[in-house]
């Protein structure tokens, strides 16, 4: 194995134990406060500022970890955050490799985004095609602090990786 292919490979298992990590945050009762009975979504802002870090494989892969746990932690159809969180990533880091320069202003952009997204098609598909009766009520008191909550936690995912993937690239180099 080279040089290279192992420092690649601690930092796949850095990002993994990261999202683990933050999975188990995330789903302790108690230990974030909610706002407005909303609690942030940890692992979503870890997955998409990893993609803007990785290549395009890279970054489908771990959106497709990072939505696996989302869907565990909320009970969810298994998989549909995964699919969305494997295009959302694949996107950002196709993106972030072609188009933007990778810097936090366009970290901030991208993930509102897609966790936008993400949560609008949660929404959409979880109460308004359930045709729950207060769709409206939910979108306004749960998916919008939601939103804001867990982007809010974006600055310290992005920081992170980034401090992770400068450091490991630079010693592959």
């Amino acid at each position: 194995m080279s040089a290279i292919t192992r420092l690649k490979a601690i930092r796949y298992f850095a990002y993994a134990i990261e999202l683990l990590v933050l999975f188990v945050l995330q789903e302790t009762p108690g230990l974030i406060p909610a706002v407005y009975t909303a609690r942030p979504v940890l692992v979503l802002p870890a997955v998409l500022s990893i993609a803007m870090f990785e290549g395009e494989t890279a970054a489908m892969g771990f959106g497709i970890a990072g939505g696996l746990l989302i869907d565990l932690g909320y009970g969810s159809a298994l998989g549909f955050h995964a699919l969305l969180l494997a295009a959302g990533c694949y996107l950002i880091s196709l993106v972030a490799a072609n188009l933007f320069r990778t810097n936090f202003v366009s970290a901030l952009l991208l993930s509102a985004a897609v966790t936008a997204v993400t949560f609008l098609l949660q929404w959409l598909f979880f109460f308004v095609l359930s045709g729950y009766e207060h769709a409206v009520y939910a979108l306004l008191t749960h998916y919008l602090p939601l939103f804001c909550y867990t982007l809010a936690v974006m600055p310290l995912a992005y920081y992170f990786n980034r401090a992770l993937a400068l450091q490991i690239r630079s010693k592959e180099e």
